[in-house]
């Protein structure tokens, strides 16, 4: 049986971590490089680092970060926002990052993904999918920028086109959950699951230990995603994989 991963999130605007509530009403949190070093101390399994600005400002990577925070680390790093070209997942991956993740760059360009898979290996590449339950077509769509423009392109048939692309991996957060701490969207991740056998990252929606238990309970999902409850401590890594190995869930590295 695969272990399960807990994976904190750091979403990086001009420099310094930040968190809102589905995708709006951001806060500082803190300095990148510090954070990451504090979750590889704290048992955390991957480091997921998003510049929700870069897409939005076309400022460039966060190479100098992204390399200081490498030597420092024992733990995988997935790196997101503003990848355009497979220069840019070089320069990355040459930095120090072990996973790239594309969202706005994708959905522009799919053949981008094909074109990263297939010269750098899939598991390379992480798709980010932000989807939103939109009632009126009663059914799920992508965002991009930051959660901030709606595509044509429904969730569902997204990720399987991104998967027969050679994506290796899907990083989910449902927007309609994000920082509401109220519990992962189960039904969002089962549908996708069944359509698609990729490993699934969840996002949004995690406020306690138990939701982490719940969700690999209820799902399938290799890992479970996270940022203000790891980043107040309301939360710690190592309770979360108490509660769901209490719960018979097979965690890594508790």
């Amino acid at each position: 049986m695969i272990k399960k991963r807990i994976i904190p999130c750091l979403d990086v605007k001009d420099g310094t971590v930040v968190k809102g509530i589905q995708f709006k009403g951001l806060r500082d949190i803190g300095d990148p490089v510090e954070l990451a070093k504090r979750y590889n101390d704290l048992g955390a399994d991957e480091l997921v680092f998003l510049d929700i600005s870069a897409t939005e400002t076309g400022h460039n990577l966060m190479i100098d970060v992204i390399r200081e925070t490498a030597q420092q680390l024992f733990i995988p790093m997935t790196i997101g926002g503003g990848i355009k070209s497979t220069d840019d997942i070089s320069r990355l991956l040459n930095a120090g990052a072990d996973k790239v993740s594309l969202n706005s760059s994708a959905l522009a360009n799919p053949q981008l993904i094909k074109e990263a898979s297939e010269k750098f290996g899939s598991q390379c590449i992480c798709i980010a999918v932000d989807a939103k339950w939109e009632a009126d077509k009663n059914d799920w769509y992508c965002y991009t920028h930051g959660g901030k423009k709606r595509t044509d392109i429904k969730t569902l048939d997204w990720v399987q086109q991104v998967e027969a692309l050679g994506a290796g991996e899907l990083l989910v957060t449902s927007m309609d959950y994000d920082g509401m701490k109220q519990g992962f969207d189960h039904r969002l991740l089962k549908k996708i699951q069944s359509l698609v056998s990729i490993p699934v990252i969840a996002s949004g929606g995690g406020g306690n230990a138990q939701h982490f238990a719940d969700l690999f309970k209820e799902t399938d999902v290799s890992a479970g995603l996270a940022a203000s409850i790891f980043h107040d401590e309301e939360v710690l890594i190592a309770e979360v994989k108490q509660c769901c190995t209490e719960n018979g869930v097979n965690m890594r590295n508790v």
